[in-house]
Formats: structure tokens, C-alpha cells, sequence
């Protein structure tokens, strides 16, 4: 009960994080664009709860639940977002590339299905060490028709690598329908039988299914007995990004969506567990004070430093270190 309890502050604190983002982006203070994941807490939360502190996980562009889930703070996230010098990558990342190495998120991608084959590179460390380490790459349903996917899928087989396929199957890639361009009624699970890979879809919107899709699957992995895929079912409560008011998705079809929202079905679940309506609130009014705490510094941290454009990246340095 407790796990679903902090489960639940963790997907209000991501949701009030992004409704921030949404709103600074609006005033003008992020600059760019944003791809927000409301109605994917669930997703990232669920999973990132059956995983060791040490495992690895590789994202999209719909990355900030992901990177939350995994210990990164509201502030550093906002901070990124605002080009601040606190940001998670001092600025450099932006919304689409937050990276928090120390914490096993190894980054999010930008180029759609790019780190499948990166989380099973990591996979593959994990068993050359010996460390027991999983390696988590999260999707969206458009990865799927990429051939990176089945590369990545095809050499995690053979090879029996510790290594988890998360599609978040959210129906749309971009504004085409999933299923107007793809051959199969399910884009990842139906696939993987093709590659001897066991496959699941579950309910993407509730945090313990995942949570417990995801601890299976974590266990095979460990146990040396290879991938999975799991294909979970969710739906993104904005557009593909902020320039997408999403006008192509039926409205029927998104009433019947916000009416599954993953935080009001894990409140729900949380009020059969004997949790009072109080304490559920209190949660949320911490959740949203430690958000406009988070809003307020990222505010007032300064500009990010124009020389730290050029560290930590590979052309660093390089022909220092070649030689």
C-alpha cells in the first residue's frame, strides 16, 4: 500500500511538472518545443519501481516521466527546459535529450527507435560484467515499423540478452493512426513472436499492472533467460507536440481515454486500499508545492554558461585524447 502511495506522489509530481512546463512554454520561457507524456505517468512510474537503483534506461523525446521516475528532479528538469545553468545537462540537452547518467537514465533520443540498439549494447555490457544489470528501452508505437527496432530485437534474441522492450502504444504516431500504416492489430507484441521473444500487453494506465508486467520480465532477464516486449497501452492527453492540437483524434475517443486517466485510477485503487481522501489529498498539495518551489528556482538560476556548450560532448578534447 505504501509502494502505491509513493507510486501515486511520484506520477502528481511528473503531472504537475509538465502542466509547468506547458505553461512557461506558453509564456516564453522554454524555448523550442516540447513533447509532453500526460496520460504516460503510469508507464514510466510502474516500470522504473520493479528496476535495481543500477539498471539502465534509455527514452524518447517524450522523455521527462521517464527521466523523473528515475530520480531526476522537478527543478533540474525545468531548469534544462529554461535553458538554465542548473539544468540536468547544464542546458545542452533541452526537453528532447534529458540524461541522468548517475541514475541509470542514459539518455533520451530524438531520432525514433535510435537507442533500441544502445539499451541492448548496455544489455550486453551488463552480461560481459557480470552485474546482473537489465537494460529498459522505452518506445513509442511509430518505433516499431523502424528497422532499428527489429535489428535490436533480433540480436537481443540471439545473444539472450538481459534486456526490456517498453512500447508505450499510445495509438498515434505522431497524427497517423498506428493502425492505418501497420500490418499487425498489436505493433510490438505482435511482432515479437517473429524473433522467439515473449511478448505482453498490458494496461498501460495502471501503475501496478506495469509494475508488475515489468517485475517479471525484470526477473527473466536476470535469471539469463533473455528479452521481452511488453506492449503497454496508454494515450497522451495532448498533442504529438506543442505545435499539435491534435484535432485529428476522435473526441469520443478521447473522453473515453481521460476517463481512464493512469492518476485517478491509481487514486482509485489507492481508496480500496483504505487510504482516506485527505491523505490522498495532502499528497497533492505536496506534490504541487514542491513543484512551484521547483518552478520558482529554475526561475531565478542563471543563464547557463555559453563555454559549457563544448564540454562533456565527444568533440571535446578529442584530438588531445587521440594523441
Amino acid at each position: 500500500m505504501s509502494g502505491l502511495l509513493e507510486m501515486y506522489e511520484q506520477m502528481a509530481v511528473i503531472r504537475r511538472t509538465e502542466k509547468a512546463a506547458y505553461d512557461l512554454f506558453m509564456t516564453g520561457l522554454v524555448k523550442g518545443t516540447t513533447h509532453l507524456a500526460a496520460g504516460h505517468e503510469a508507464v514510466a512510474v510502474g516500470a522504473s519501481a520493479a528496476l535495481r537503483p543500477d539498471d539502465y534506461v534509455f527514452a524518447t523525446y517524450r522523455g521527462h516521466h521517464h527521466a523523473m521516475a528515475r530520480g531526476a528532479t522537478a527543478e533540474e528538469c525545468l531548469a534544462e527546459l529554461m535553458s538554465r545553468a542548473t539544468g540536468i545537462c547544464k542546458a545542452k540537452g533541452g526537453s528532447m535529450h534529458l540524461t541522468k547518467a548517475d541514475h541509470g537514465m542514459l539518455g533520451s533520443y530524438a531520432i525514433v527507435g535510435a537507442h533500441l540498439p544502445m539499451a541492448v549494447g548496455a544489455a550486453w555490457s551488463a552480461r560481459l560484467r557480470g552485474t546482473g544489470q537489465v537494460a529498459v528501452a522505452f518506445f513509442g508505437d511509430g518505433a516499431t515499423n523502424i528497422g532499428a527496432f527489429h535489428e535490436a530485437l533480433n540480436l537481443a534474441a540471439v545473444w539472450k540478452l538481459p534486456v526490456i522492450f517498453i512500447c508505450e502504444n499510445n495509438f498515434y504516431m505522431e497524427y497517423t493512426p498506428i493502425g492505418a500504416v501497420t500490418a499487425t492489430e498489436h505493433p510490438a507484441a505482435g511482432r515479437a513472436p517473429a524473433y522467439n521473444i515473449p511478448a505482453e500487453i498490458i494496461d498501460g494506465n495502471d501503475v501496478v499492472t506495469v509494475c508488475e508486467a515489468v517485475g517479471r520480465a525484470v526477473k527473466r532477464a536476470r535469471s539469463g533467460d533473455g528479452p521481452s516486449v511488453i506492449e503497454a497501452e496508454t494515450y497522451r492527453q495532448y498533442g504529438h507536440s506543442r505545435a499539435d492540437p491534435a484535432k485529428y483524434r476522435p473526441a469520443e475517443e478521447l473522453e473515453r481515454w481521460l476517463k481512464r486517466d493512469p492518476i485517478d485510477l491509481a487514486r482509485a485503487r489507492l481508496e480500496t486500499q483504505g487510504i482516506t481522501p485527505d491523505e490522498i489529498k495532502e499528497v497533492d498539495e505536496r506534490a504541487q508545492q514542491h513543484v512551484d518551489a521547483a518552478v520558482e528556482a529554475a526561475r531565478n538560476a542563471p543563464e547557463a554558461d555559453p563555454d559549457e556548450a563544448t564540454t562533456d560532448v565527444w568533440a571535446d578534447g578529442s584530438a588531445t585524447w587521440r594523441t
